[in-house]
């Protein structure tokens, strides 16, 4: 699978920092779009926004007509302040809170139910929207259990026991069933894709002549791209749809009506468009090992803490200090926490990286960040929210401000 490159080199992050400040998100949206050409083979593709909710992005994908899924109320309001239109966001969760249910039922959103109770409380709410039904097939799989969303571990969607009832319940209370939607996990392999589209035809088997009006089949997300420079997935995407169209022309014959094919991406469309540029604020050894410490940590991003995920990192020097040389170097950042640290593996293994030597004031960037990256960042240790900029026709243009103290504290009260 081809790898796509940012257009923004290090001189251009760089005079970035000097306009925008450290730490810094810059994204390249040509890179999303590529992306989503990619995927031009499926009747939908729905962006799960959780991967990077800028409205900015989301505005952009809109116009290139895509739909979007929200998984909580906040998502909902960011894809209709991003223009999108009631009818192309699916709500998709376990359960509902009072906000997200009241969405719902104010903008008519359908809504992809994971759990039975969804279902009654749709209806004891008096709202009746198309549902898609999530099915967990009793197995999963994903780079990290962390990501695993299938199985009997997992809290995901309806279990396949329990699908024919949900199935049946949904049409006694009248509602249209219009897509069928599994996933289990991210990081796919054909192995376990085998598994999934036999899964799902086994599923609509199961509930055929209980969801008449079914119309789609969402194969669910979990596309991966390469974090590691040279090495790349060996995932055919037109084999990966050839793979589950050959089983929608099935299913279409057996049910006596066409099926279109809906993909959820996140990752695939956004991780490679990003970087997190931070600065390096020291250099010391501990004992045999080297550190440089920066001033982005993992409430900046959070996946090498979370999972153990690895990014590629590179070193930009700054003040005439460029050197050849290289070192074993351990990435940390400002917080007072052990795990904050970039170059760990899975389980908090400590790892180091082979960079060039650096000094105070270089800047570090940590790539293929575009993805879980500032969506999953956080106030901890009273932390700042770094901005987040666009890089447009050689210009960068600022998306999101860098958050203030003031903010910060807004909402807290204090009896003076």
């Amino acid at each position: 699978m081809q790898k796509y490159k940012v257009s923004f080199g290090d001189k251009e992050i760089a005079s970035a920092v000097e306009l925008f400040g450290s730490p810094l998100w810059i994204y390249d949206f040509g890179v999303i779009e590529k992306r989503i050409w990619d995927l031009r083979f499926f009747g939908i593709i729905r962006y799960a926004q959780k991967a990077s909710p800028n409205i900015n992005l989301l505005s952009k994908m809109r116009e290139i007509g895509i739909d979007v899924d929200a998984v909580s109320a906040g998502e909902i309001i960011r894809a209709l302040r991003a223009g999108f239109s009631p009818n192309s966001i699916r709500y998709t969760a376990d359960v509902f809170d009072h906000d997200a249910l009241a969405l719902v039922k104010e903008h008519s959103i359908s809504v992809n139910i994971g759990s039975p109770d969804m279902l009654f409380q749709l209806h004891e709410a008096g709202i009746n929207v198309p549902l898609a039904i999530r099915v967990n097939p009793g197995f999963g799989h994903g780079h990290s259990n962390k990501v695993n969303t299938g199985g009997e571990l997992s809290k995901h969607g309806i279990w396949r026991g329990e699908l024919e009832t949900v199935a049946k319940k949904a049409a006694e209370l009248g509602f249209t069933v219009e897509c069928l939607h599994m996933h289990i996990g991210s990081g796919s392999d054909y192995i376990h894709l085998s598994q999934v589209v036999s899964a799902m035809e086994n599923a609509i088997g199961c509930i055929a002549a209980l969801v008449p009006d079914l119309k789609i089949i969402s194969v669910g997300g979990g596309l991966p791209i390469s974090y590691k420079r040279g090495e790349y997935h060996n995932i055919d995407l037109e084999k990966y749809y050839d793979i589950w169209d050959s089983a929608r022309k099935r299913v279409s014959n057996n049910i006596g009506h066409y099926l279109q094919l809906e993909v959820e991406p996140g990752r695939y469309l956004t991780a490679e468009s990003g970087i997190l540029v931070a600065e390096i604020r020291a250099v010391k050894k501990m004992g045999g090992k080297l550190f440089y410490l920066i001033d982005a940590g993992f409430t900046d991003l959070v996946r090498p803490a979370f999972y153990g995920a690895y990014h590629h990192i590179s070193v930009i020097h700054r003040g005439g200090n460029e050197t050849n040389e290289e070192a074993d170097v351990i990435v940390a950042g400002p917080l007072c926490e052990s795990s904050d640290v970039f170059t760990q593996e899975e389980g908090g293994i400590v790892a180091s990286r082979r960079l060039p030597l650096a000094a105070v004031g270089d800047l570090l960037v940590i790539h293929d960040a575009g993805a879980y990256g500032s969506a999953m960042s956080s106030n901890y240790n009273s932390r700042l929210l770094a901005p987040e900029i666009l890089w447009e026709k050689g210009n960068p243009v600022q998306i999101r401000k860098r958050q203030t103290f003031e903010q910060l504290l807004s909402n807290e009260i204090c009896d003076e």
